[in-house]
């Protein structure tokens, strides 16, 4: 269900116009792509941003020691892959996968290239499920330029092995200092007809997930109407603050992307703990904004922009966190 998820979303965002209005909406930088070579051992793809003087590269270095054809490279991505929009031609032919040097983890490919972090680490994933499906990241992209929009795997993974290891603790901190503001503890009004309907629907659709809080962590959450939050039980905030902390970097990395996706932490934690499928997970996520579009119709250009990019984030981070999982 998550992959025909995914290749759905997906789908309609290879139309050029898509492709114009996602870059304008949700990307900060557009990168022209300069293929520069260099006499000797040493070749680089160079990017740089228009109207800067900043250059980010990719730098590719071969053994001395043998022909250029036979050796074996690496190649890193440089940092605007995790914020601009397309970073460069493809320069690449076969994306394939192999073992890592040291035996843990496994690799991914790029003709004769090793794969790289932006922060020139080994790309080194846990499982070679994981690794086949960035691979095919790689493979699906076209030859007029690399979108890293299309390879949330990727991102999903850079973050894992990158960003999670050095703040860990500030990223616990950030989840649960939203915790008390959590979308599913946040109730509308029932007293008047314009929230009356969104009230029935969140009792219907929300409550089942509250009952199942309870029962994993064995303190009641508490509901509350006002836009400030409320103040859940010390002992419901400690038990899933140790939960957070058990949580090996990849979970955490996958639990924090779908509580920004969703404003919700208890959201993330149904879907990591198997109570939640994406479906459902995103029909709780928009109960509210559903409930507009059914009244007073949906926008073109917004809406329907919003639940594809809800889709994929959703559906790629519970990807990951399956495929990251060794059985």
């Amino acid at each position: 269900m998550a992959t025909s998820f995914i290749i759905k979303t997906m789908k309609p965002i290879r139309s050029p116009n898509l492709f114009t209005v996602l870059r304008s909406r949700y990307l900060s930088s557009v990168a022209a792509a300069h293929e520069a070579q260099k006499d000797g051992t040493f070749s680089s793809f160079t990017f740089d941003d228009k109207g800067k003087d900043k250059h980010d590269s990719i730098y590719v270095k071969s053994r001395n020691s043998a022909p250029k054809s036979e050796t074996a490279s690496s190649v890193t991505m440089p940092m605007s892959f995790m914020t601009g929009s397309i970073v460069g031609k493809r320069f690449y032919k076969k994306v394939t996968t192999r073992e890592s040097d040291d035996g843990v983890g496994w690799s991914v490919m790029l003709d004769y290239r090793t794969l790289k972090t932006p922060s020139k680490r080994p790309l080194k994933l846990p499982t070679l499920a994981l690794a086949k499906a960035i691979a095919a990241e790689w493979e699906y992209q076209q030859t007029d330029g690399i979108r890293p929009f299309m390879m949330p795997l990727m991102k999903l993974a850079c973050t894992a092995l990158e960003r999670v290891p050095l703040t860990r603790t500030k990223i616990i901190e950030n989840l649960m200092k939203k915790f008390n503001q959590d979308l599913v503890f946040c109730r509308a009004p029932d007293d008047n007809d314009l929230t009356s309907c969104v009230h029935d629907r969140q009792v219907e659709k929300i409550d089942p997930l509250l009952d199942w809080l309870k029962s994993e962590f064995g303190f009641q959450p508490v509901v509350y109407s006002s836009f400030f939050g409320g103040k859940q039980e010390d002992g419901l905030i400690n038990a899933v603050e140790n939960l957070l902390k058990k949580t090996d970097d990849c979970e955490l990395a996958v639990i924090d992307a779908i509580a920004a996706a969703a404003h919700s932490l208890v959201i993330a934690l149904g879907i990591f703990r198997g109570r939640l499928q994406i479906d459902e997970a995103i029909e709780l996520i928009r109960i509210e904004e559903d409930l507009q579009v059914d009244r007073w119709g949906l926008v073109e250009g917004g809406h329907d922009l919003d639940i594809a990019d809800l889709k994929v984030q959703i559906s790629s981070a519970t990807v990951f966190l399956g495929l990251s999982r060794r059985i």
